[in-house]
């Protein structure tokens, strides 16, 4: 997940780069929801795990 949310950011960047600002706009808004879902999903797992152990 954190692969497909650094994807997007290049994406937004050279968009952002050739001036296509709707897309850099998208798919930067995109890299910041992967990002923080992946965020939460790692959290969830480190608790899993602790609580495991």
């Amino acid at each position: 997940m954190l692969g497909w949310a650094v994807t997007f950011l290049v994406i937004a960047l050279i968009a952002a780069a050739l001036g296509f600002g709707g897309i850099a706009g998208t798919s930067a808004g995109i890299a910041k929801i992967l990002f923080f879902i992946f965020i939460v999903l790692f959290v969830i797992s480190l608790i899993a795990r602790a609580v495991r152990r």
